[in-house]
């Protein structure tokens, strides 16, 4: 008997609610780290609004934020080789000065 898994053994069922499948929508992420995790927090920053809001906040280990830093960039070199270079705007975003504290867990 030979101790291999099928590929549907493998396979992992993922669910996503209702609420969460709508997403939210974030034009400004703010990321943190200790020695044993990141925190990411990602922000609506609307004109003209003197408060903007964490719309939802990601906690990752550093290996795990690791494989998503691949993904991310695999995922863009995907979409610019089809749709084109994407360009960045050499001004960087203002980022709150009163966002928090930043610690350590």
């Amino acid at each position: 008997m030979s101790d291999k898994k099928s590929p549907k053994e493998n396979q992992l069922n993922i669910a996503i609610d209702e609420s969460i499948a709508d997403g939210v929508y974030s034009n400004l992420a703010i990321i943190n780290h200790s020695h044993s995790e990141f925190i990411t927090d990602f922000i609506a920053v609307m004109p003209g609004a003197p408060k903007a809001k964490v719309k939802s906040r990601v906690i990752l280990t550093p290996e795990h934020a690791k494989r998503f830093h691949k993904a991310l960039g695999d995922n863009i070199k995907r979409y610019e080789s089809t749709h084109g270079e994407i360009t960045i705007n050499n001004e960087p975003p203002p980022i709150p000065l009163n966002f928090g504290p930043t610690g350590e867990a």
